[in-house]
């Protein structure tokens, strides 16, 4: 039972990537407040507009993408996608021209 809880193709990742205005003085503000509202909210960052968060479930899933539905600025495009564990392990990650070998997950823990 707790191997099904926390299968591949149960745990997501939810990425939020956008593309904000930064034409004026408040449209900064906006996106700077939208990016520190988002690691408030367990998000890491992955590339400058796209950061992506770990949840234990779909459905846990689904709270983390209304809470980003509730930060969203006034201006700009915000894209909100969930991929399950098994998904994201089949990502290939290159910096430098070296391929990553894989993110760490973050450890989840079962309260009793």
């Amino acid at each position: 039972m707790s191997h099904d809880r926390f299968s591949a193709y149960r745990v997501m990742w939810l990425f939020v990537m956008f593309d904000l205005p930064t034409e004026t003085k408040r449209d900064r503000k906006n996106a700077s407040q939208f990016r520190k509202k988002l690691i408030e909210n367990g998000f890491t960052m992955m590339q400058f507009s796209i950061y992506l968060r770990h949840c234990a479930s779909k459905e846990n899933a689904e709270v983390h993408r209304r809470r980003v539905l509730a930060l969203l600025p006034p201006h700009g495009m915000v894209n909100i996608l969930a991929v399950t564990d098994k998904q994201f392990g089949g990502m290939e990650i290159y910096l430098n021209t070296k391929q990553i070998e894989e993110l760490e997950t973050p450890q989840q823990l079962e309260l009793f």
